[in-house]
């Protein structure tokens, strides 16, 4: 006889990653605080593991959008010559909101997601 596998009881919720929802809540935290350059981390460790650990189209989706939302100030601030010394300088307002909105979808997203 050959074992089979035991899938999960199809009545579950999805599982979001706790990496994700301490990741949602670490990213404004960080820019707010102004360790915006340091805050990417928590933004990488986001969008990797959404994308390859959940199946919620929405949860994935919000962790793209502050990938992106925290990708464009830091492009702007990677390629301007006369650029701020440090990110948290140099980013505008309405990036930081831009973020901080982006990291509230996806703690809705995932909170959505474990609701069912």
């Amino acid at each position: 006889m050959s074992a089979t596998s035991v899938s999960p009881v199809s009545g579950t919720a999805p599982r979001v990653p706790r990496a994700v929802t301490i990741c949602a809540w670490a990213v404004p935290v960080m820019v707010l605080a102004q360790f915006a350059l340091i805050s990417g981390v928590p933004v990488v460790i986001a969008l990797v593991t959404a994308l390859t650990r959940v199946r919620d189209r929405a949860v994935r989706g919000a962790a793209l959008f502050l990938a992106l939302s925290f990708g464009a100030p830091l492009t702007v601030w990677l390629t301007r010559p006369d650029g701020a010394p440090s990110l948290s300088k140099d980013i505008h307002p309405a990036f930081v909101g831009l973020i901080v909105a982006a990291s509230a979808a996806l703690v809705l997203a995932g909170a959505r997601a474990r609701r069912g």
